[in-house]
């Protein structure tokens, strides 16, 4: 068991101790930490309390510090560091107010929304390192949770009350085909007609699939998938080279194969996905996530003009 440390004996008298050694006299040691050259002299006589041993002596009117007091302010200089480490390793490991942030995202906002919000993020803390993490919708909410994540982007949690949610956007679900097919010169798809069709799809977990299986839940029938893929943008090109249709956001547009087109579904099958910075409830006042969310609410406006 530890021996009890007198409570005359605090990091902050430390701090004075180890000002006063390295500025040699109590008015340098004041003015160095912003305070009175008396507070400073009460500090180290409370530190000699404390010890219970002298540490100074007087020579005419200056304090000089004895072997005793070189020993502590070793010790101090040790401690005092330790202690900045461990609880900057602490905050680290919490991921409060940390030097990165670590931020997860769907594939298909990759192109322009995470930009931006990255772009808002280091005007706002530019000191902040950001690493980018891939991954489905269901992925990035269990890392999410067991905290190997700081903030996700991606399609809103529903029934997550340990969750807050800043939205960006609502975006609508689009049938996908290639150019040259009957389907692209459609004005709008009535999904009951193509219950033969070959389809491809993003697999379970992504929230474009979960609207994929909405709409043809719609449908009224299950769809002839033939394959499917982790990445939308293969899936993309899945379309483009005729392997089979599939459903897709409106947000991949910009990004979207010169032979792949998109087409609005019937109002009857209409699917839209509400797109958000999310992050625990448990970290809304750390610093980087409440600057996340300025420039997400920047970009969220952005939008709308």
């Amino acid at each position: 068991m530890l021996n009890r440390i007198d409570e005359e004996i605090t990091f902050r008298k430390l701090e004075i101790l180890l000002a006063f050694m390295e500025s040699g006299s109590l008015a340098r040691a004041a003015e160095r930490l912003g305070i009175s050259a008396v507070s400073v002299h009460r500090a180290l006589h409370s530190l000699e309390t404390g010890t219970r041993c002298s540490l100074f002596r007087l020579e005419g009117r200056n304090l000089q510090p004895n072997d005793a007091a070189h020993t502590l302010a070793d010790v101090a200089r040790e401690v005092l560091q330790a202690m900045a480490h461990g609880i900057r390793a602490t905050r680290e490991i919490a991921g409060y107010a940390a030097d990165r942030i670590r931020i997860g995202s769907l594939y298909s906002l990759t192109s322009v929304t995470v930009p931006a919000l990255l772009m808002g993020l280091r005007l706002r803390r530019p000191d902040v390192q950001t690493e980018l993490v891939m991954g489905s919708n269901q992925d990035l909410r269990r890392k999410l949770r067991e905290g190997a994540l700081d903030a996700t982007v991606m399609g809103q949690p529903e029934e997550a009350p340990d969750v807050e949610s800043q939205l960006l956007f609502e975006d609508e679900i689009y049938f996908a085909a290639p150019v040259d097919s009957p389907h692209a010169q459609l004005r709008e798809i009535d999904l009951s007609a193509f219950a033969d069709e070959r389809f491809v799809s993003l697999n379970e977990g992504y929230v474009t699939h979960d609207r994929f299986v909405d709409a043809f839940r719609v449908a009224g029938f299950e769809p002839n998938v033939v394959m499917t893929t982790n990445d939308i943008f293969s899936l993309m090109n899945l379309v483009g080279g005729g392997i089979g249709c599939t459903l897709l956001p409106g947000r991949i547009r910009s990004v979207l194969p010169r032979n792949v087109t998109l087409v609005p579904l019937h109002p009857h099958y209409e699917m839209r996905q509400k797109i958000s910075v999310c992050f625990l409830r448990t970290r809304e006042r750390d610093p980087n996530l409440l600057s996340l969310l300025a420039a997400c609410r920047s970009h969220a406006e952005e939008l709308k003009g």
